[in-house]
C-alpha cells in the first residue's frame, strides 16, 4: 500500500498515512481535528542509464549502440632543428 503524507493547515502537524489507491483521502487532522492536504514531494526512484526504456532490451537488425569510434591518429614527430648558418 502507498503511504500518504499530510499537513493541517491549522495546527501544522504533519503525518503518513498508509492507504489504497482507492481510498478516500484524509480531511480530518487526528491531533486538532482540522484541515488536511496532502504533501507532494519529489519521486524517490530515478532510473538513470540504459536498460531501463522499451528500447534497450529490443532485438532488431539496426544495433542501438553507437559504432566504433575511429582510433586517434599517432602523435606527429617533432620536426628536426634546422641548423644555423651563422
Amino acid at each position: 500500500m502507498p503511504t500518504y503524507e499530510y499537513a493541517c493547515t491549522k495546527c501544522g502537524h504533519e503525518f503518513e498515512a498508509f492507504q489504497s489507491f482507492s481510498d478516500d483521502a484524509l480531511t480530518e487532522c487526528p491531533e486538532c481535528k482540522g484541515e488536511v492536504s496532502k504533501v507532494y514531494s519529489n519521486v524517490g526512484v530515478v532510473f538513470k542509464g540504459s536498460g531501463f526504456y522499451k528500447t534497450d532490451s529490443r532485438n532488431s537488425k539496426s544495433s542501438s549502440t553507437p559504432a566504433a569510434a575511429p582510433k586517434p591518429a599517432a602523435p606527429a614527430a617533432p620536426a628536426a632543428p634546422t641548423p644555423k648558418n651563422d
